[in-house]
């Protein structure tokens, strides 16, 4: 059994935690600091209401709300929160997968009281963190991920076996997790209107469909799996979990940062700076933890692509973020020559292993040197203090 985290509205309900006036109030989170020439990252559920939602230009929100509170978007401040989150419930002693900045995954297997364990989660973050997150619990990632989504805010949906016909049988199939407005519309052209139309479909049938990407969504929503099990992709947009890096309590097996953008974006500047700036915070965990990494993974995701996800493993190990960076670059040049929109990307180093052998040239010793010193201004100053260049982009392009 799976049982999935996702954090309610969360960068606006992060900005509500630390400044208790916006608390009740519709919000949002701008991407710049221009609040009439941004776009919406996030809104408050008190927003959502009135219609508000991330992607939407803030000059239209402002027009449904005269009245509507703004915050510029402080990533450092979420990564943090993120990342204590993640602290505590490692806490809890089982298996934990970092999902995005905003959901994370438990292997609960056969976990005796799994709802008193949902509570308790729910219990806990709301008195660290003051905000809330909705749960869901099946028997599988894909299913635990759209439980958690049945019942927001601050809900917890359990899909046994006993209730997953009916549950999948009122859930309209773009609920699935990935399945956008292309795949969504293939599978309605077909007759496939709920989650349930998806699920009782035979392998052979999704095969026909989607090629061996249906026999991948097949084994998805189906499975009875634990966390650490190797998942198939869905078809088109439809399965961005197999960017899941596994934390056990003593180090992880994988380490990765994803983003999503609020519209999709053709701008190559723009997408290469966030292939960067998520690189940088990939290659900062791993130096954290004193490892190196061979193997980079880039996942790709965008309504002409669907989803992209490329790996490739490299001889020579590394923890140095500019040489992510370019690994990854490399890994999306086999995508193609002409850089497709792109909604959401992702950066994820596995093959880890523990730093034990000093560099060995020196113009590897020079490098080590400057990350060294890296790492320490930002960590006496405060993350962020001293950064690449080329992520500034990141801030003023879309």
């Amino acid at each position: 059994m799976i049982l999935h985290i996702d954090m309610d509205a969360f960068f606006a309900s992060i900005e509500q935690a630390i400044n208790p006036r916006l608390k009740g109030k519709p919000l949002i989170v701008g991407s710049r600091n221009s609040k009439m020439h941004t776009v919406v990252c996030a809104a408050s559920y008190e927003a959502k209401a009135l219609g508000i939602d991330s992607g939407m230009n803030s000059n239209a929100a402002f027009k449904l709300c005269p009245a509507l509170e703004f915050v510029a978007a402080d990533q450092g401040k979420y990564i943090w929160t993120s990342e204590q989150i993640l602290e505590m419930i490692s806490g809890y002693g089982l298996e934990v997968a970092y999902v995005s900045i905003d959901e994370f995954q438990i292997d609960i297997a056969n976990y005796a009281q799994p709802l008193a364990l949902a509570q308790d989660i729910q219990k806990q973050i709301y008195a660290n963190f003051n905000i809330t997150a909705s749960i869901g619990i099946a028997k599988n990632c894909l299913l635990a991920k759209l439980a958690s989504k049945l019942n927001k805010p601050n809900g917890i949906t359990i899909l046994s076996e006993e209730n997953l016909t009916e549950i999948l049988g009122k859930t309209p199939v773009k609920k699935l997790c990935g399945v956008g407005a292309v795949t969504e519309a293939v599978l309605t052209g077909i007759g496939i209107k709920t989650c349930l139309d998806l699920y009782e479909k035979p392998p052979q049938f999704l095969e026909q469909i989607f090629g061996k990407n249906g026999l991948n969504l097949y084994a998805n929503l189906h499975a009875t799996e634990r966390l650490n099990q190797n998942q198939g992709q869905s078809p088109g947009e439809a399965n961005d979990l197999t960017l899941t890096g596994t934390v056990p309590s003593d180090k992880p097996k994988s380490i990765g940062h994803s983003y999503t953008f609020p519209m999709a974006s053709l701008n190559t500047g723009f997408i290469r700076a966030w292939i960067r700036l998520l690189s940088e915070m990939v290659g900062v965990r791993i130096r954290q933890q004193n490892l190196t990494a061979k193997t980079v993974h880039l996942w790709l995701n965008g309504p002409e692509i669907g989803n992209f996800l490329g790996q490739k493993t490299f001889q020579q190990a590394t923890n140095d973020s500019f040489e992510i960076y370019q690994r990854a670059l490399k890994i999306m040049g086999k995508r193609a020559q002409k850089m497709p929109k792109i909604r959401a990307l992702g950066v994820t180093c596995s093959n880890l292993t523990a730093q034990n052998y000093p560099p060995l040239f020196k113009e590897q010793k020079r490098r080590e040197e400057l990350l060294k010193a890296f790492d320490k201004i930002n960590t006496r100053f405060g993350e962020g203090s001293i950064y690449p260049a080329i992520t500034d982009l990141t801030r003023r392009m879309k």
